[in-house]
């Protein structure tokens, strides 16, 4: 496509959006990267925008990950240990998505979109453990939540964090926030494997991938300072982005279905 001043604004624009949700929600802001890639910055093919936005996502979370380390959020060893067991469903699920036609792989994003909001929209049973520490009961709970976590975002091209993030709650006993801060790796780790793999088939578009991230490392870094100060109303914030997430949710669904 050809890379006009107009959509490398748009593509600037769109990663800037994304990075502050990144920032702000850890995985599951990375859930509007693929629709923006489609609809405002106007890739046109399913496959390319998920590989290209996979690319960009990947980047982007490192980036917030190190703000959020600064922030001391992130359990290192928990994180570390989800990361690296989801890579395996992460490789599965890109591959297998790749073999979907483009409309119905629209549906099924939409479908996880909606999971995404919903499972956002949950209240947490608890305040969470902040000084939770790795064990092998907890390496073994984990394991296997982050295998079918890495499967997911492979094949929706999404970093995952509406999974990861009460995956890690539920796992550990960790508090929202540091699940949020600590499902970047993962975001990290599953978006770069995913990008890769459809890297090997073409279907990444690197100019638009660059200048998304470009974008997200500007809203990333006013995503971060928002984060801490919505640390004491983040439920209200993720509901609120979830609504808007259904919203989008029904768009991609309509798109999908009517091609």
């Amino acid at each position: 496509m050809a890379l006009d001043p107009a959509v490398a604004i748009l593509a600037v624009l769109s990663g800037a959006v994304v990075g502050l949700l990144l920032a702000v929600f850890g995985g599951g802001g990375s859930v509007l990267a693929t629709p923006a890639l489609l609809y405002v910055v106007g890739l046109g093919d399913t496959h390319l925008a998920i590989g290209t936005s996979a690319a960009a996502v990947a980047v982007n979370a490192a980036i917030n990950l190190a703000g959020h380390a600064r922030g001391g959020r992130v359990k290192w060893p928990c994180a570390s240990v989800f990361a690296a067991a989801g890579l395996a469903g992460t490789l599965a699920g890109s591959s297998l998505a790749k073999q979907v036609d483009g409309q119905a792989l629209l549906a099924f994003f939409a479908l996880a979109m909606a999971a995404i909001a919903v499972s956002m929209m949950r209240r947490p049973r608890d305040a969470g453990d902040p000084h939770v520490h790795i064990s092998w009961r907890l390496t073994l709970r984990l394991a296997p939540i982050s295998l079918i976590t890495g499967f997911a975002a492979g094949f929706f091209g999404i970093g995952g964090g509406f999974l990861i993030v009460p995956g890690l709650m539920a796992a550990t006993g960790m508090t929202l926030a540091n699940a949020a801060a600590s499902s970047l790796l993962s975001v990290a780790l599953f978006g770069a494997a995913t990008s890769a793999n459809y890297a090997i088939s073409g279907l990444v578009v690197w100019p638009v991938a660059g200048l998304f991230v470009l974008g997200g490392a500007a809203g990333g870094a006013v995503g971060l300072k928002l984060a801490g100060l919505l640390a004491q109303r983040q439920l209200m914030a993720r509901r609120l982005f979830a609504s808007l997430v259904l919203v989008v949710a029904a768009y991609v669904a309509w798109k999908g279905l009517t091609g």
